[in-house]
């Protein structure tokens, strides 16, 4: 063990001395960390060959648990630094105009069980990824409504899921510049895939943030506040950051990174999840995408350090959409290994290690499988 953190709970915690996480080497998961994982689902692999993921299959992550909430007594107040206080009915809400993206989702934290020493928290591999079409209404419809006056700068989003992280009591929390906010793409949704959102995934309403890691796509809003400074929220001033110890001051996390993986080919073991296939012409298959709508234009397949472009589905019209890629393999019998990279219109690549920070975020290093061929 390494690096323990010197943050310490506040006073009054009810848990003070029940957080003892420390950096860890090596693969060894704890108690805790496997309990998050039966608690969260990622999506399978093998679920990448859906250009849009059926909900069951779409990956989910809630801090704390998920919320009973009555649709028909749900309303969302909008308040703050505003002319016009609003709180709107989800039916009042559906009466605004509508509009449906199709946006790619990834937990900042997925990758985290590829870095090393390794910080206890849900200990994504990397199946925190997936795609839906989101339903709702664009949030500034609401917020010219309300009338943000003149200092205004920043707008919060508050769930009603509520539970403690290192000691600190909250309701999940996140926020935007008000600029971001107004943009056309930040959605209010009460539909995924065309169906009312289920439970887990943020019933009756959420925020959907095109681009952005999946923390700032608040589920089950109850409140939006409009703010003349920054939030100070936990998930926003103390969560999600890049640190490189305990007393560097972070860069927060936005955007997502490039990053493609591919459909794992062949038949698995069930243990190891080491892949047979047979020799010949294998068909290699995956999805690639990046944060801030910027568009992947590169994505190519490396066969035992070999690297080769791989083709690239039409770019299409989805912005915030992975993208489909494919490549042929011509496999020969023996042990090989597999692996695919991305590339923006922008020039960023994914890199072949990761960028070790101490939450484990971020992770976008070259996904990597061994092959026995046969």
């Amino acid at each position: 063990m390494s690096r323990a953190s010197s943050w310490a709970p506040p006073p009054g915690n009810p848990f003070a001395g029940g957080d003892t996480r420390f950096h860890v080497d090596g693969e060894a998961f704890s108690r805790e960390e496997v309990a998050l994982a039966n608690r969260n689902a990622g999506l399978p692999l093998e679920a990448l060959r859906y250009e849009v993921t059926p909900p069951g299959l779409h990956y989910l992550l809630s801090h704390f648990d998920m919320p009973e909430v009555d649709a028909a007594s749900w309303r969302l107040a909008i308040g703050g630094c505003v002319s016009s206080a609003q709180s709107v009915s989800l039916a009042e809400l559906m009466q605004y105009p509508t509009r449906t993206l199709r946006v790619t989702l990834e937990c900042a934290g997925n990758g985290r069980a590829g870095m090393s020493p390794r910080y206890p928290s849900m200990p994504w591999i990397s199946e925190a990824v997936s795609t839906a079409e989101w339903t709702g209404t664009p949030l500034r419809h609401l917020l010219e409504r309300a009338r943000p006056t003149d200092w205004a700068s920043e707008v919060a989003f508050l769930g009603l899921d509520r539970g403690f992280d290192r000691g600190v009591e909250h309701a999940y929390g996140r926020s935007l510049k008000l600029a971001h906010a107004l943009a056309d793409e930040v959605l209010l949704v009460y539909a995924m895939n065309g169906q009312p959102l289920l439970p887990q995934h943020g019933h009756p309403c959420r925020l959907i943030v095109p681009g952005w890691y999946g923390m700032a796509s608040v589920k089950w809003l109850s409140r939006i506040d409009v703010l003349d400074k920054p939030f100070d929220g936990f998930q926003q001033a103390v969560g999600y950051h890049y640190r490189k110890n305990t007393d560097d001051p972070g860069v927060p996390v936005t955007t997502m990174r490039v990053r493609s993986l591919m459909v794992p080919p062949g038949i698995p073991d069930w243990y190891t999840r080491r892949r047979l296939v047979e020799a010949g012409a294998v068909e290699l298959r995956g999805r690639a995408w990046a944060g801030a709508g910027v568009p992947v234009e590169r994505v190519e397949v490396g066969v035992n350090g070999q690297w080769c472009e791989a083709d690239l589905a039409p770019a299409g019209v989805h912005r915030y959409a992975w993208r489909g890629w494919n490549f042929t393999w011509q496999a020969t019998p023996g042990e090989h290994t597999l692996q695919c990279r991305a590339r923006t219109a922008a020039g960023d690549v994914q890199p072949m290690e990761p960028d070790w920070n101490t939450a484990g975020m971020g992770n976008n290093a070259v996904q990597t499988l061994q092959i026995t061929v046969r």
